[in-house]
């Protein structure tokens, strides 16, 4: 073999071994950035657990009705349609078992919710009817408006259905009003509710390397987040138990369910503020700026907009602006965000 073609052998093998060593840099400049030592990859890592709790359109959490705890007062005139349900002559109370045995097979009333409240014959405070108490009387309610839209002819004609098969199991007489004027307030409640709801959300796209789900995981942690009940899904909890939590990161579920979730890609997740659901005091939309631009800078992202146009802080600015007025609106309206009538009328 003569010198030229040891030559060009040998600059062929530095030529490849240059081209593998390139190719080895690119996948790993491509590759997902992954959670150091102190995460987990997978849904939510090494990051602490969180059970969300789980909500009825009444604001509160989900309980059995038949349990012995009662849940408290959730009828309220402001945002529902409310029928006095008496106690016929010479009923003198019923028993929490048989108002409970009364109980409709289903709470909705089409896309309404449909509650039940009880006089307790001792506290004489109104509550859910349960087992081991005795009531004087009884009202059911109908939400006026929910995120669905008002309340109907139908679903109120509905609603005094169930309450008059209610009525008679528990021996009672129901006091229905007008459903003209009904249909009518739920009406304008919708236009409010309509015009003063407002959900947020901040888009954070990757610059250049995509994240795993483990990274996301582990630097969403830092700032408060932790795993929330679905696949692709973390909040930021309420500081009291059995609130809805102040905020929520969202991400492709399907990353977080990979097999081998360290080569999932994920190029955007989402923070999402629902306003009428968190207590303004709790600063919740600046909290999500500050998350957005916290996890920006550490994940090497870009806040954008929902065309993908990156977001200048003082976007960000007005939006918080506009927000304050939308608060005294509803405060005016006595609908305060992360109240239970707020967290009812918008559902």
């Amino acid at each position: 073999m003569s010198e030229l073609q040891i030559g060009l052998l040998v600059l062929g093998a530095l030529a490849l071994v240059a081209l593998l060593a390139y190719n080895r840099w690119a996948d790993r400049a491509h590759a997902p950035r992954q959670a150091d030592g102190h995460g987990g990859e997978g849904h939510g890592g090494d990051a602490p657990s969180f059970t969300e709790p789980a909500f009825d359109d009444s604001g509160f959490t989900s309980l059995n009705l038949s349990v012995a705890t009662p849940r408290r007062p959730a009828i309220d005139d402001l945002i529902d349609a409310v029928a006095a349900v008496n106690l016929d002559p010479g009923v003198l109370a019923v028993s929490g078992e048989a108002a409970v045995a009364a109980f409709p097979g289903s709470w909705r009333v089409g896309s309404k919710p449909f509650l039940i409240e009880g006089l307790h014959a001792d506290t004489q405070v109104w509550e859910t009817p349960h087992a081991g108490a005795r009531y004087m009387a009884f009202q059911t309610a109908v939400q006026l408006a929910n995120r669905a839209g008002a309340l109907n002819d139908i679903e109120y004609s509905e609603f005094t259905v169930k309450t008059q098969a209610f009525a008679d199991a528990v021996g009672a007489t129901p006091e229905f009003r007008e459903m003209r004027d009904e249909v009518a307030r739920a009406r304008e409640l919708d236009q409010f509710a309509s015009a003063h709801d407002a959900q947020l959300g901040l888009n954070l796209r990757a610059r250049h390397a995509a994240w795993s789900p483990g990274y996301v995981s582990q630097v969403a942690a830092q700032f408060g987040f932790v795993a929330g009940q679905l696949p692709g899904r973390m909040v930021l909890p309420a500081p009291t138990d059995g609130l809805p939590p102040l905020l929520s990161l969202t991400f492709d579920s399907q990353a977080a369910l990979a097999e081998d979730p360290a080569q999932s890609a994920i190029y955007e997740l989402v923070l999402h503020l629902d306003v009428p659901h968190v207590d303004r005091a709790e600063q919740p939309f600046e909290r999500m700026c500050q998350s957005a631009q916290g996890m920006a800078q550490a994940m090497d992202g870009v806040i954008t907009d929902d065309n993908g146009q990156a977001l200048p802080y003082q976007s960000l600015d007005s939006i918080s602006a506009e927000l304050q007025h939308l608060y005294d609106k509803l405060e005016q309206r006595e609908l305060a965000p992360g109240s239970a009538l707020a967290r009812r009328l918008f559902s």
